[in-house]
């Protein structure tokens, strides 16, 4: 059920009100009232799952749960979605001086009446009253404890120190008094004076309508940065009667609650909720991660494939492996890809995926890509030319030079029409031996399972129905679990009924492993069926929406980053979510599901009206009629469509929060329709606007926007206060926009992601800074000025790019400021030559701050010798350094230096010689290489690195390649068999404009 990740998310909108961090007219108290009972029944969820009883009733409850909770944050969220301006009048104050404000023409404003003066004399009423409470009540205290310490003393102090002692603790219980009394008074009158209105002492719900001409008013601003005159609603007595309808709908989902919780008392149903998942917060030694692969059974499945593909025959054959979703059919696929003896057989290997709803140009660029002859020129053929290219590259006009296909798919139907006279390769399920093997695996690693465990485990995996996806994941939720046999028998129990043997029973397996979920996950997890299916999801921007979404329940301490992280480790420790590919620093990069769990995703978000994927133009004309859930996820190829019905629908009245598109390429579209004035996620970073669309302005409940428009982003984007992510690109090249200064006016921006433009400086003192923005990328040519620098304190990802110019002075840029970004981990440095310089000259001063982690440069030409200021950094864990990031031909590092550097990249350098040992580089586990013509050897000295995994060569000299193998050689015979060496003597392109675009 969606119902815990509504109540979190309701929670924080209530919280960032009654922080007074958002307008709005709603009566305060009700808001408190309100906060309460969420929070009852955030904890009731978290510790309550639905395990035994009506599970029918449970789901009704928290179906009412989810109902009533979307309820009050669509009506809390309307209401400041109301108080967004139609008109405003900025003024920028560079410093207090006198500034003329012209408002437009016949401007209509409303503005709020003051308090009226008997909601004044209340409040000074109400002050006294506390006030002559509190000075009683203290002095009341005071005699009390002056009678108990006298007593104290007669009686435990001699006669000669009793004076003494009296006296000083006199004085000292009078300064107490006095501070008590002070600090009482004060709190209590800033209560007062901030306490909301009530019925008896509220603000004038009167508002006055004032006629502006076009005469100019004279103003004074000393500590601002901007004057706004805005309309604000005028009237909230509809909302609070709502407000308070709703209230009393939760206060009696919590008597129900109660009620609930008052009925599984005893001790039996007690032990049951004890085994519940989300009130299991321990794993014993026997739990193991998920992320691991985990393969078994396949061992004649993959010597029956190999002799096939490696056969005598020398026509090209299709070998296809056919059988039901889930059942290991690409597991084997890529078994097969990635045997050794097949890499060595065969010159060429290609990898692509093609899915129900598929591309055919991104099919012949993936297999282009995937195997090493894609080009940038190629990007602009067409499918018929990229379709000769492959056929070419891959020598298909001779069909008799041993060339295979191997093809997985569900269908015996497109297997025989591939080839029709090739055998099918057949999956069977697994044995109940394999199963349990598998299911052991996965759930103690390399330990023996319990003797008390054994025959209700092998149960389980039986009722799996020999499945490998399905004992795999459940063997992921027993991992995370109890390991009470209880719990495990309740499991096996509820798969007894349920023999998998086609997709849909399989999904009625998987279900049982999303209704186990913690809640905290379930929302988490749902919300992979936004994306397309097979697509690569990019981790970060996965975590920003999932905290835009308000999935993420706040920690105490814990960045919302770094808690989506864990959810995600989590998911994928339950084999719910997959990996696709690390990064350097040894983080997810991208992540996908596999298509039956997305399956699964899909069916219950439109059950639970959590998220409505539109992919077919019935789908658009059934959200046309007024069908809106609170997610949108649309196709790239009915975003026109969609936008035309509902420009069109008179009787729209949508409540979606999110509206996201999501594809591989920019689409061009006349019009979107924006009209959700509820939005909190805004993605169409895909969609290429001509024209900046006004509407976006409006959405004042935006946590997350990406676009594509190819002008400088306007002033208005400052009004988008709620926003933490801003991800905006602009594909016009040769321009390099500045950013609004306004920018800087948006406090809760935590991730801005730019296409290559300026920041401007602020303003003086008067502009707000952005002390939560903890990424950005990618600014040109910034300044590191104390007063930018200042304004983003807390970066942790820093991306920025110069234009190198034969006459540019670098003082002005103040780059050795950057090790005044404490916080700073990750930082990108790239300089671009113009037609006039081809090289640095005199190299910009370099700084870096101790907390740096990764660290990229490119063409910034300092000297080898300088490369100690990096070496010295305590905690770099990556380095790359790409083309002419360094100058010289010889690199002689310093010993101790590098203490924690585990990844090495060096891309179209000039380096000649190069020494390098553990001594150097102590924990250093992957070195690539790429284009490095000149360095004909690669240091005998690395092969002694003890913890090395990998040597990666792409367009190195033959001489170098020969050394690598020489290295590995030497390992092998020493016993190191963990040594991998990867040779790719292809020239090492790579289209950066395409992986931005899908990324």
């Amino acid at each position: 059920m969606a119902a815990y990740s509504s109540l979190v998310s309701l929670s924080q909108t209530l919280d960032t009100i009654l922080a007074g961090e958002l307008p709005i007219s709603l009566i305060g108290h009700n808001l408190e009232s309100l906060r309460e009972k969420v929070s009852f029944l955030q904890q009731f969820l978290e510790n309550s799952l639905r395990k035994t009883g009506d599970q029918a009733a449970a789901a009704h409850l928290e179906a009412k749960i989810r109902d009533v909770a979307f309820k009050a944050e669509d009506l809390i969220e309307s209401c400041t979605s109301d108080i967004v301006p139609e008109s405003e009048t900025h003024v920028l104050v560079p410093k207090p001086e006198f500034k003329l404000l012209v408002p437009e023409p016949e401007t209509n404003l409303l503005i709020p009446a003051l308090p009226k003066p008997e909601t004044r004399r209340y409040q000074d009423q109400d002050f006294l009253r506390a006030f002559l409470f509190l000075v009683l009540k203290n002095v009341v205290i005071y005699i009390l404890a002056q009678i108990l310490f006298n007593f104290v003393v007669k009686e435990f102090v001699s006669v000669a120190h009793r004076k003494v002692m009296l006296d000083s603790v006199q004085i000292l219980m009078y300064v107490a008094f006095v501070l008590s009394l002070t600090y009482s008074v004060s709190k209590n009158a800033m209560e007062v004076r901030t306490r909301p209105a009530s019925p008896r002492h509220s603000l004038s719900n009167d508002a006055v309508e004032v006629r502006t001409t076009p005469s100019p008013l004279l103003a004074v601003e000393e500590n601002v940065k901007s004057v706004k005159i805005q309309y604000v609603q005028s009237n909230s007595e509809p909302e609070d009667e709502d407000l308070c309808k709703i209230i009393e709908m939760v206060g009696s989902i919590v008597q129900e609650v109660i009620k609930t919780m008052d009925g599984n008392g005893t001790d039996d149903q007690k032990q049951t909720r004890n085994l519940s998942p989300a009130g299991s917060s321990s794993v014993d030694d026997y739990s193991v991660g998920g992320g691991k692969n985990v393969v078994v059974g396949f061992e004649s499945d993959l010597e029956k494939i190999r002799t096939r593909l490696t056969g005598a025959s020398s026509k090209r054959e299709i070998v296809s492996i056919v059988g039901m979703g889930g059942i290991g059919k690409t597991t084997l696929a890529r078994q097969v890809f990635d045997d050794s003896y097949i890499v060595y057989h065969f010159d060429t290997r290609a990898w692509v995926t093609v899915s129900q709803e598929y591309s055919l140009r991104q099919v012949l660029i993936g297999l282009l890509d995937s195997a090493n002859i894609l080009t940038e020129k190629m990007y602009d053929k067409r499918e018929e030319e990229l379709a000769d290219c492959l056929y070419k590259a891959l020598s298909a006009e001779d069909d008799c030079n041993g060339s295979r296909v191997l093809l997985t798919t569900r269908l015996t139907d497109v297997a025989l029409y591939a080839d029709s006279f090739s055998p099918l390769h057949k999956m069977q399920f697994l044995t109940e031996g394999e199963s349990w093997n598998l299911l052991c695996k996965k759930v103690f690693g390399g330990k023996d399972c319990p003797s008390e465990l054994e025959d209700i485990g092998k149960a389980i995996a039986q009722n799996c129905g020999g499945l490998p996806l399905a004992i795999v994941v459940i063997g992921g939720l027993l991992s995370k679990e109890s390991r009470r046999q209880e719990y495990w028998r309740s499991l096996a129990e509820n798969l007894s009924s349920i023999v998998s043997k086609d997709d849909e029973q399989c999904l009625e397996i998987l279900g049982l492993s999303y209704n186990r979920l913690p809640q905290r996950l379930r929302a988490c997890f749902l919300y992979m069926a936004v994306f397309p299916e097979d697509y690569e999801i990019p981790v970060p921007k996965l975590i920003r929406l999932w905290a835009a979404e308000g999935f993420l329940k706040p920690v105490a301490f814990k960045s919302m980053e770094a808690l989506a992280e864990e959810y995600l480790d989590d998911l994928i420790e339950r084999n719910l979510i997959l990996v696709s590919k690390w990064s350097a620093n040894g983080k997810i990069r991208t992540c996908n599901i596999h298509d039956l769990l997305r399956n699964l995703c899909l069916r219950t978000a439109h059950k639970e009206n959590f998220l409505y994927a539109v992919k077919y133009s019935n789908d658009v004309l059934k959200q046309g009629t007024g069908i809106t859930p609170r997610r949108l996820s649309i196709s790239p190829d009915f975003l026109s469509i969609q936008s035309e019905v509902l420009f069109q629908s008179k009787t729209h009245n949508s409540r979606a929060h999110s509206l996201l598109c999501t594809g591989a390429r920019l689409i061009y579209t006349p019009r979107v329709y924006l009209g959700y004035r509820l939005l909190r996620v805004l993605d169409l970073i895909i969609v290429r606007f001509l024209h900046f669309p006004a509407e976006i302005a409006k959405l004042i409940n935006l946590r997350y926007l990406a676009f594509t428009y190819n002008e400088a982003l306007p002033p208005s984007i400052a009004e988008l206060l709620n926003l933490q992510t801003l991800v905006y690109h602009n594909w016009t090249f040769g321009k390099c926009p500045f950013l609004p200064v306004e920018i800087w006016m948006m406090p809760k921006l935590r991730h801005l992601c730019v296409t290559p433009s300026g920041l401007p400086v602020p303003c003086y003192e008067l502009l707000l800074g952005l002390g939560d923005l903890q990424t950005l990328s990618e600014v040109r040519n910034l300044r590191c000025s104390d007063g930018i620098l200042g304004r983003i304190s807390n970066l942790r990802e820093l991306g920025i790019s110069y234009d190198v110019s034969p006459t540019i002075e670098w003082s002005e840029y103040q780059l050795e400021a950057l090790v005044n970004l404490h916080q700073l981990e990750k930082l990108k440095l790239l300089f671009k030559f113009s037609s006039h310089a081809s090289k640095i000259v005199n190299p910009p001063v370099l700084a870096f701050p101790e907390k740096l982690r990764e660290l990229t440069l490119a063409g910034c030409g300092i000297p080898w010798t300088s490369m100690t200021i990096v070496g010295e950094l305590p905690n770099l864990e990556v380095l790359k350094l790409r083309r002419n990031a360094c100058r010289g031909t010889n690199w002689e590092p310093v010993e101790g230096q590098f203490p924690q550097l585990k990844h090495l990249l060096l891309e179209e350098i000039d380096l000649v010689q190069w020494e390098a040992n553990e001594a150097h580089f102590p924990r250093l586990q992957r070195l690539i290489m790429r284009a490095c013509y000149k360095l004909k050897e690669i240091p005998s000295g690395v092969g002694e690195i003890s913890t090395l995994q990998l040597i990666k060569l792409v367009d190195c000299h033959p001489s170098a390649v020969s050394s690598a193998l020489r290295i590995q050689d030497e390992q092998d015979s020493m016993g190191n068999e963990e040594l991998e060496l990867y040779i790719d003597l292809r020239r090492f392109l790579k289209n950066k404009f395409y992986s931005r675009i899908i990324h």
